[in-house]
């Protein structure tokens, strides 16, 4: 025991400074993109036939393409998808990929819009389409009623799910040491390796990680309380 909590005074803070340089930045940054990805592919998804012929075949293929985004990315493990994008698409000549960071924040911004989407079309489906008819009702376009009327009320629906999918993507990018970024639990391999104390250094990256998603849990809930403050 006594060992432990010197390893820990020790690597304790190397291990929080590599999760506040590298991890923290690398979810953000893939969750902001992801939930970008998320709404407009729940818009397309959930968007009517129009009654022009072109329209109608424009959004048509629109919406098959964004049912077989989701699909790819909800049917593949995540590990698999990086290992395609870092190491297969270099290898077909398409060397923008070859940046370990260019790759990771794709496959993590895809992966979460993917799953994310579903919760933001849920939401926006639960919002009462008399919400919509009275908007448009008053005037508004179809765009505006979205924008000033059914987005916040499903925003404060999709707050939940899409803060579990922040949390789950704080872990996810642990896969990030697959393709060389020296991330947090990258950097613990690394100690290990050196120290042999593999053991001791897996429980401090498992500490590490779980302070970060406790301090994100307490955010979701101060979040829900806020944005359900008028309910």
């Amino acid at each position: 025991m006594t060992e432990f909590i010197h390893l820990a005074i020790r690597y304790l803070p190397d291990l929080f400074k590599a999760a506040l340089i590298y991890t923290l930045p690398l979810t953000a940054i893939s969750f902001v993109i992801g939930v970008i990805i998320a709404t407009i592919t729940a818009m397309i998804r959930i968007t009517h036939q129009p009654e022009r012929f072109l329209a109608k075949i424009i959004v048509k293929i629109l919406k098959i393409i964004a049912g077989f985004y989701v699909w790819v990315f909800r049917s593949t493990p995540m590990i698999v998808q990086l290992f395609i994008v870092f190491y297969g698409l270099p290898n077909a000549h398409i060397d923008l990929f070859s940046n370990a960071w260019v790759s990771a924040i794709t496959v993590f911004s895809l992966n979460t819009g993917a799953y994310a989407s579903e919760s933001i079309r849920a939401a926006i489906l639960s919002v009462d389409t008399g919400q919509k008819e009275a908007a448009m009702s008053l005037g508004m376009s179809n765009l505006q009623a979205y924008w000033n009327i059914i987005l916040p009320q499903a925003a404060r629906i999709a707050v939940p799910p899409l803060s579990n999918s922040l949390i789950s993507l704080v872990k996810d990018t642990s896969l990030a040491s697959v393709i060389t970024i020296v991330e947090t639990f990258y950097l613990s391999q690394q100690i290990a390796a050196q120290n042999y104390q593999i053991l001791s250094m897996y429980l401090l990256v498992a500490i590490v990680y779980a302070v970060i998603t406790t301090i994100l849990t307490v955010g979701q809930r101060h979040l829900e309380l806020y944005t359900s403050r008028y309910l």
